[in-house]
C-alpha cells in the first residue's frame, strides 16, 4: 500500500499494485529521458493540459522504478493500466504533485 505521506502513489499494472515513487534517482532518471526539456517544462505542459503520452509514460516508467520496481518503457508498452489512458495520466499528475508538495 502507498505511503500518501512520503510522495507514494499506487498505480495497479496488470492487475498488480505497484507503488511509484518520484525519488532523487526517478527524478535523474526522469531528466534524462526528457532529452533537452526541464522539470519545470514537464509541470508547466500538466498544469496547461498540454500534456503528450511520451510525458505520462516517462513519468510512470520513473516513478515505478523509483518505488523498487525495475521497469522499462516497453514493459509498459502493453501492460493494461487501472482506468486505461485517463487513469495513467491521473496517477503521472499525481506523482508530480506529490514529489514537489510541501509537507504540513
Amino acid at each position: 500500500m502507498a505511503n500518501l505521506h512520503a510522495g507514494e502513489v499506487e498505480i495497479l499494472v496488470d492487475g498488480v499494485p505497484r507503488t511509484a515513487k518520484l525519488t532523487l534517482g526517478a527524478l535523474a532518471e526522469l531528466e534524462a529521458s526528457l532529452g533537452g526539456d526541464t522539470l519545470v517544462a514537464l509541470v508547466a505542459r500538466f498544469e496547461s493540459g498540454d500534456v503528450s503520452s511520451r510525458d505520462v509514460m516517462a513519468l510512470l516508467v520513473a516513478g515505478l522504478r523509483g518505488g523498487g520496481w525495475r521497469v522499462t518503457s516497453s514493459d509498459l508498452l502493453t501492460a493494461e493500466i487501472a482506468g486505461g489512458p485517463l487513469g495513467a495520466v491521473r496517477a503521472a499528475a499525481e506523482l508530480l504533485a506529490r514529489a514537489f508538495a510541501v509537507p504540513g
